[in-house]
């Protein structure tokens, strides 16, 4: 199956490619300079998401190795609006913070700026979840061996990430044994079996109040999994990363002040670019990694 999509002005393709390049093995994801291999598991079949990026379209293949149903592509296309970052209109809130006096200036250096997602909401939660409280090296690590524990590889050897079915064949010791504490073995099982099970609906469709209070009723999972999860996997454009050590870091900088503020502060601080904290928070993130011509100006 092939289809294009039309890639919006100022969009920033390096952007989207330097997400899907974190994992130094490329064990689920292949990113060359103007395309991605994305394998993904959807409705039990190892799916390839070929895309190929140019100036304004991305031309995609999907590969499946089995026959999908109409479910099934429809989850392939909203996979694909989050892998290339066209979930959320970045739009509203350029508008929004044009004469705002912290982040205005931050925004005019990149205006094209874009939240990139996880293709699934099942792999941005298991993301989240993997990845808290260690450093990103690690994390990245992590994820790769939970896609070999977990995932399928595809026809083309790629290896696709799991859904929580997948997961459910896991036992603890599986993890425990390859480095994840058992606080996180048994958070990401225990998730699968709820996800698996229907009696944890991810519906990106559902309000974002009544999903936070579902996640939260989830043993091992926090307001900033939450957070992540809703920014990630949902594409929600008013989500507060207020507990978010970066974040924090970010208005340090941008405040000029010896600290950070506290999560109080934080929250209160985002609180005004409500409701289009997302963006902010994307744009909060660029600011602490500027690209190399900001550097040079």
């Amino acid at each position: 199956m092939q289809k294009s999509i039309p890639l919006p002005a100022l969009y920033q393709s390096a952007d989207i490619l330097t997400f899907h390049s974190r994992d130094p093995e490329a064990v689920a994801e292949q990113v060359e300079p103007t395309r991605i291999r994305k394998g993904v598991m959807i409705g039990g079949v190892p799916v390839l998401l070929d895309i190929a990026l140019d100036s304004d379209m991305a031309h995609c293949t999907v590969q499946a190795d089995g026959p999908l149903t109409q479910d099934d592509l429809r989850q392939i296309d909203d996979a694909l609006l989050n892998i290339l970052a066209l979930r959320i209109d970045p739009a509203p809130f350029l508008a929004a913070v044009a004469g705002d006096p912290l982040l205005g200036p931050v925004v005019q250096r990149q205006p094209g700026l874009r939240i990139v997602q996880s293709a699934t909401v099942f792999e941005a939660l298991t993301w989240a979840i993997i990845g808290q409280q260690i450093n990103l090296t690690f994390a990245i690590a992590l994820r790769r061996t939970f896609i070999l524990q977990a995932g399928r590889q595809h026809s083309s050897g790629l290896w696709c990430y799991p859904e929580a079915r997948d997961v459910t064949r896991l036992d603890a010791s599986d993890l425990t044994t390859r480095k994840f504490s058992r606080s996180k073995a048994d958070t990401l099982l225990r998730l699968a079996q709820l996800v698996d099970s229907g009696a944890l609906t991810l519906d990106r469709q559902h309000d974002p109040a009544g999903v936070a209070a579902a996640l939260l009723a989830v043993k091992g999972i926090g307001p900033w999994t939450v957070n992540y999860a809703l920014l990630r996997g949902y594409g929600y454009a008013d989500c507060s990363l207020h507990g978010d050590v970066a974040i924090r870091a970010a208005f340090q900088h941008l405040l000029g002040e010896d600290a950070k503020p506290d999560m109080a502060r934080t929250e209160a601080l985002l609180a005004r670019y409500a409701p289009h904290r997302t963006m902010a928070a994307a744009h909060l993130w660029a600011s602490l990694h500027p690209r190399d011509d900001e550097q040079a100006a």
